[in-house]
């Protein structure tokens, strides 16, 4: 059986279609509260499937309002990732605890095996979930559906742009979302960066292409909407319902350009409230590799800052 395309460490495809992925280490949820909050699993659609992990901080019995509701979505270049990686555990279970917020960590259904745009819709799923649970699932009774913020990282970053537009397409209502949170986006198009240009020989370029072709529909290339946002089709109206936008790039990450101008493109589409944060002398998802470093302890009160300003 030989190898037709690979990240190393990561994944490897076969040539009888087959997947193999090597997880880093992984953590398993625990209802013992410990550094501040407390998780569980949870089955989003026992039919697909996909699952979540909640991270619910303590609160004392006696603090009085709801909590807002952060929806995470993995990165991985749609191929690879789980919410149960040991970085995202600490990173968002700390998260949680800083935060004084519900964290819904959802997992997707990945490619190659689920082309896009399957993981939009799993992840659109679980605040239909989210919806139909509150009322009914213990660990959601403090969660402010009125005050709900969509997050990811790379490839999750582009998720939650992914379904903030179908929240407005859709008119979805049930769930208010506030703000988006994207961490180090990963999108794409036909024509490259010049960050791109410049790392095309280091192969980091090729391995982000491997994770498109790998994750775009059959027929599509890079310029596909869901890898191209320039691509997203809103009116002028619908543009008008676009949630303020916080959006996190990293010095040394060479999809930097990419976050860039995407919090570019939608100040230019008349999105009230944008902002970017740069991280000097980080590298791509530092926060998931290093989730206990002192930058990642900053991103988490960024991001916290961000839902309290509402």
């Amino acid at each position: 059986m030989s190898i037709v395309d690979e990240s190393p460490g990561y994944m490897q495809v076969l040539s009888d279609g087959s997947v193999k992925r090597f997880a880093p280490e992984t953590a398993t949820a625990s209802t013992e509260s410990s550094n501040g909050y407390k998780s569980r699993d949870v089955v989003i659609d026992s039919s697909k499937p996909t699952t979540a992990r909640i991270f619910l901080p303590d609160v004392s019995e006696s603090v009085a309002g709801q909590l807002p509701v952060l929806v995470y979505f993995h990165g991985g270049g749609f191929c690879i990732g789980s919410t149960t990686w040991l970085g995202y555990h600490h990173f968002l279970g700390d998260l949680s605890a800083v935060s004084k917020s519900i964290v819904l960590s959802v997992d997707y259904r990945l490619a190659p095996e689920n082309k896009l745009p399957i993981a939009y819709d799993d992840c659109y799923s679980s605040l239909e979930w989210l919806s139909n649970n509150a009322s009914s699932e213990p660990w959601l009774e403090k969660a402010d559906l009125l005050r709900v913020f969509l997050s990811g990282d790379s490839a999750g970053g582009n998720i939650v742009h992914q379904v903030a537009v179908k929240v407005i397409k859709d008119k979805f209502s049930r769930v208010r979302i506030k703000g988006l949170i994207p961490i180090h986006p990963y999108f794409g198009s036909e024509k490259r960066t010049e960050l791109e240009m410049a790392e095309e020989s280091a192969g980091h370029v090729q391995s982000n292409d491997m994770f498109w072709r790998l994750s775009l529909p059959v027929g599509e290339n890079r310029d596909y909407l869901g890898c191209n946002f320039e691509k997203t089709e809103l009116s002028g109206s619908e543009w008008d319902q676009f949630p303020r936008v916080l959006v996190f790039v990293a010095g040394l990450d060479f999809l930097k350009e990419r976050g860039v101008m995407y919090a570019d493109f939608l100040h230019k589409k008349g999105v009230q409230k944008v902002s970017l944060i740069e991280a000097e002398g980080e590298s791509h998802v530092y926060h998931v590799f290093h989730p206990k470093s002192e930058a990642a302890t900053l991103l988490q009160k960024q991001m916290s800052d961000f839902m309290h300003s509402f």
